[in-house]
């Protein structure tokens, strides 16, 4: 349970000259308020957790605004996000769910060996916010005929078209290579750019959500419905003038 309390003295001598419909509008005010702190708190603190989290990762919150009929306000995940954000795992722990480029690489890729889960490898160039960088990736999905829309996959011709530019391929389970996607460079060296895994990856607490909400509400809700009942008893005392 949720306790919250304020000195209201002051607040009941401006609800005696305030009707209802105007305080539930000053509460509903206080209440986005308090919100949108808590949405700033989040995304500060997605910034503290993570290294150069991308756009979608900073937006996957938003704000549900509460109404006079509603008087309530939610922080809470886009419906963009899906059931199988990371951020989700983040805030309580343990194993992610499995990504759509595991599911398409499961689906599609020649592989006789079991792919769990996939990580960029050491070789994998990366993109600014750290991820395998998305020009390589179609690249790769392409050379080893694994691309989702098969008419964009790499064909024997243009690889013979294209043999002076870097290569890609995946080992059979029983090469001493670990298993994934390596490339080879036009001088021949080689080095894995995706990494396949039997495990999926476990996660400890990280981002702090609930906790972190909680106390931005605590602190803030009280200032901020104070603040706004005075703003209402002044805009009624404008208007009785």
């Amino acid at each position: 349970m949720l306790t919250i309390s304020l000195d209201d003295r002051e607040l009941q001598a401006h609800f005696s000259r305030l009707a209802d419909r105007e305080i539930r509008t000053a509460a509903s005010w206080a209440l986005n308020d308090t919100a949108a702190d808590v949405l700033t708190h989040v995304q500060t603190r997605m910034e503290e957790v993570f290294d150069r989290p991308t756009g979608f990762t900073r937006n996957a919150f938003m704000v549900k605004r509460a109404r006079v009929s509603d008087l309530e306000a939610e922080v809470k995940e886009r419906p963009s996000v899906g059931k199988r954000h990371f951020l989700k795992v983040q805030e309580q722990g343990g194993r992610r769910g499995r990504t759509g480029l595991e599911g398409l690489l499961d689906a599609r890729l020649a592989y006789d060996g079991i792919i769990t889960a996939v990580v960029p490898a050491g070789g994998a160039k990366l993109d600014a916010y750290g991820n395998w960088s998305t020009g390589e990736r179609n690249q790769a999905l392409s050379a080893v005929q694994a691309q989702r829309d098969r008419s964009t996959n790499t064909t024997a011709a243009a690889r013979k078209r294209k043999r002076k530019r870097a290569g890609f391929f995946v080992p059979s389970a029983e090469s001493k290579l670990s298993p994934g996607i390596w490339k080879r460079a036009p001088d021949g060296t080689i080095s894995e750019v995706l990494h396949f895994t039997r495990s999926m990856p476990a996660y400890d607490q990280r981002l702090g959500f609930f906790g972190g909400a909680r106390e931005v509400y605590e602190a803030r809700l009280p200032a901020h419905l104070r603040r706004t009942i005075e703003k209402m008893a002044a805009r009624v005392a404008a208007k009785a003038r």
